[in-house]
């Protein structure tokens, strides 16, 4: 009878070396990729210095608070052909005469910001005469009218 036995392999110390460093160079190459995109996707900073900041809220609540009582209605679209179209009214009448300016910011600070001018559609109907770039932007739109000023922000994705 011919017998065929197999010689088990030992797991010595080297095995648990490579197990080891193979497993942990993983997570350090996984950390690694993290860090770099999230580095540089980050655009930078939100505001210089969050206390300076802070002091100046209660002025924007108040300031808010005076463009709500104006009772200006507001509608601001990215129109298919990458336009903001905006759509203004008084106590339910279209707004006409209205000074609307718009400066574009790309959300990660990633491309420079822009400044859009507007033109009159119809009363109470503006459109952008530039086309918004390709992607996601946030744009700070003025909007002037009767000696009054109004301020909209719009994630315009």
């Amino acid at each position: 009878m011919k017998q065929t036995a197999q010689k088990a392999r030992a797991f010595t110390g080297r095995h648990i070396a490579i197990i080891l460093v193979t497993f942990f160079g993983i997570v350090i190459a996984v950390n690694v990729t993290m860090a770099w995109f999230a580095s540089s996707t980050f655009g930078g900073l939100v505001v210089d210095n969050s206390y300076v900041a802070s002091q100046k809220f209660n002025g924007w609540l108040e300031k808010a608070r005076e463009e709500e009582a104006l009772g200006w209605s507001l509608d601001a679209v990215r129109t298919p052909d990458r336009h903001i179209a905006v759509t203004l009214s008084s106590a339910g009448r279209p707004m006409a005469d209205a000074q609307v300016t718009a400066l574009i910011r790309h959300p990660l600070g990633m491309a420079p910001e822009r400044q859009l001018r507007f033109r009159t559609l119809e009363p109470g109907r503006y459109e952008s005469i530039e086309a918004l770039p390709a992607g996601r932007w946030v744009a700070h739109l003025t909007i002037a009218a009767n000696g009054r000023q109004l301020n909209r922000i719009l994630d315009l994705p």
